[in-house]
């Protein structure tokens, strides 16, 4: 009788594997995926230009503007990867999406907090670059203030970041004097970051260039723009494929910011030819 049990069990067995049936595993990295929505806003600042303005004139500038200092964003994420990107969205004023705006903001964004890389797809007046590099090595200081956003309870922590390197997807023609300016190489400026993270999502990971907490990033703060998670899915029924964007030539953000600074060196000399014609 034993025999026949032992047999039968064999069989049954070697049944179920055949059948492609497999023993429920626990949640790993490649199931485990989340999806956290942002969005920024951004003060408007005029300068002294500005100063010259009446009331209506500003809002009316805000109002142009305000594609660039209103955005929405989705961050894609499991324990050791994410993808970042921004949603189109049509220009207030015309409604065309800001084709020359897309040129200075940041790509989509793919990051490893285990491997310690980053790849960003730059669009630059027509061409694709592949920006690969580090990820931005940030020094948090933990502190022990909380807030809730949303269900979640978040924890505040601080860095000191080089302005430059936060935003060098950008050109500004104050970095171009500063690569040129010996004096003004050791004076380098700093943006004091301010970030809220939830131990409730145990990952590093957060939008931009912000990572590294013992928990997912759902506000930061540096300079005039302050970045908001707004909503948050886990485990989606539909989950998709985190990867790298792949089309591109192959700089790192050195090499970008170079490639940015000379073609606006160009156009900044071709259009005073112009007037000087």
């Amino acid at each position: 009788m034993k025999s026949i049990l032992l047999k039968f069990s064999v069989i049954f067995l070697v049944i179920l594997l055949s059948s492609g049936f497999t023993p429920k595993k626990n949640k790993s990295v490649q199931d485990f995926q989340g999806k956290a929505y942002y969005f920024s806003k951004a003060k408007m600042d005029l300068g002294t230009w500005g100063a010259r303005l009446n009331e209506g004139q500003k809002k009316e500038v805000e109002a142009r503007l305000k594609n660039r200092l209103q955005k929405n964003y989705v961050l894609t994420f499991n324990k050791e990867e994410s993808f970042f990107e921004e949603e189109d969205q049509l220009d207030a004023m015309s409604g065309a999406t800001d084709s020359w705006g897309k040129n200075f903001t940041p790509g989509h964004q793919y990051k490893n907090v285990k491997t310690n890389f980053q790849v960003q797809n730059q669009e630059f007046y027509g061409k694709n670059f592949l920006v690969k590099d580090s990820l931005q090595p940030i020094v948090w200081v933990m502190g022990k203030e909380t807030k809730e956003i949303g269900n979640y309870t978040c924890f505040k922590a601080t860095a000191s970041i080089p302005t430059n390197e936060l935003t060098w997807y950008n050109f500004s023609w104050n970095r171009l004097n500063e690569t040129t300016d010996d004096s003004a190489k050791d004076d380098i400026a700093m943006t004091i970051v301010e970030a809220w993270y939830t131990p409730q999502i145990p990952v590093g990971h957060g939008p931009l260039e912000y990572w590294g907490l013992p928990g997912l990033i759902l506000e930061v703060s540096a300079g005039n723009t302050t970045m908001l998670c707004s909503k948050i899915i886990i485990n989606p029924k539909e989950q998709v494929e985190i990867k790298a964007p792949e089309k591109g030539k192959i700089v790192s953000k050195e090499e970008y910011q170079q490639i940015i600074s000379k073609k606006m060196i160009e156009f900044r000399d071709n259009r005073s030819g112009r007037r000087r014609g």
